[in-house]
């Protein structure tokens, strides 16, 4: 079984596929960014389903899709559909920025994805213009009808919460994602790069306080392998997620390891500790090496982040790590 040092279960993989995105997002990339990796140093669809069935047969159980945006890879759907089909992956999921999902839905659906989560971060369109470099708010609201209409459910709407940049559209997004049925999660912005060292942090324990008494809202839960603290009105089952962490962080239950585009795993999103398994994948390496790969890179994961203690350590942006 997949266990780190200090007993945690690890069943939950962050998969990127691409570390490129359409959008440059003011938490996340850098705007004149060009240090992509090159497609030969991706790993290919092979690799990736051998590494991930490798995982199932430890014990992993659920698989997010991520990037950079998912989305840009070519012929996602076909990978979708067999990382779907492994023995033991009970969870397909994937995390988009929505643009290109009105004309992709159906097919992700088709291929075996079972949940979204989409980011939005503001419901004014000049104001997603600031935050993600173009104005694409009205595709990225078609997006989320044509999720609906292909049947995905719940869908979750990710906001990274900024103070001075939308923390005064809080109310006006629980608001719409309470009309469509979705969930939206809260974020707190990390300090991963010098991109997410300049975000705005805002604490989100004041804001589930007021949020919690204002629509008359429990402690509950929603489906997901996430690190997400949710709030449940009973009346409609209308939810609000918490993801914190800075001010309450949620590293003694982690379950979950990432892996990016070129075959690093990254133990931890606030630590340095990374294990490269695409040397292992294109030198002919056996299954029993392979696993033990896997075992030797588990034992690796630090028991926390440092994000508070040393704001500065990590280097590397969000779509470099994988989400």
């Amino acid at each position: 079984m997949l266990f780190d040092r200090y007993g945690r279960s690890i069943e939950y993989l962050r998969l990127s596929v691409t570390d490129r995105c359409d959008l440059r997002c003011s938490y996340c990339m850098p705007k004149q960014y060009k240090g992509f990796k090159e497609p030969d140093d991706w790993l290919t669809f092979d690799e990736i389903e051998r590494l991930v069935t490798a995982l199932a047969r430890g014990g992993l159980r659920r698989v997010r899709l991520t990037g950079g945006e998912p989305l840009v890879r070519r012929n996602l759907p076909d990978l979708a559909k067999r990382l779907a089909s492994i023995a033991g992956i009970e969870d397909l999921s994937l995390s988009t920025n929505g643009t290109r999902l009105a004309v992709m839905a159906d097919a992700l659906k088709a291929a075996g994805v079972s949940r979204l989560n989409v980011s939005l971060d503001s419901l004014r369109a000049e104001r997603v213009k600031a935050i993600c470099g173009q104005d694409v708010l009205s595709k990225v609201l078609a997006g989320l009808q044509a999720a609906k209409q292909a049947g995905f459910g719940p869908i979750k709407i990710n906001t990274v919460a900024m103070r001075g940049v939308n923390d005064d559209e809080i109310d006006d997004l629980v608001d719409y994602c309470a009309m469509q049925g979705f969930v939206l999660r809260l974020i707190e912005a990390m300090p991963m790069g010098d991109s997410g060292r300049g975000t705005q942090f805002l604490d989100l324990a004041p804001v589930r306080r007021r949020l919690q008494v204002r629509l008359s809202m429990i402690d509950g839960a929603v489906p997901g392998g996430g690190p997400a603290r949710y709030l449940v009105r009973p009346s409609d089952g209308f939810a609000i997620g918490f993801i914190t962490p800075l001010s309450d962080h949620f590293c003694a239950t982690c379950n979950r390891v990432r892996l990016a585009v070129d075959g690093t795993m990254y133990l931890c999103l606030g630590q340095e500790e990374q294990v490269a398994f695409r040397p292992l994948l294109r030198g002919n390496c056996s299954d029993e090496h392979l696993r033990e790969g896997i075992r030797r890179a588990l034992e690796r994961k630090p028991e926390r982040h440092e994000f508070s203690d040393k704001p500065h350590k990590v280097l590397r942006f969000m779509s470099a790590t994988g989400g």
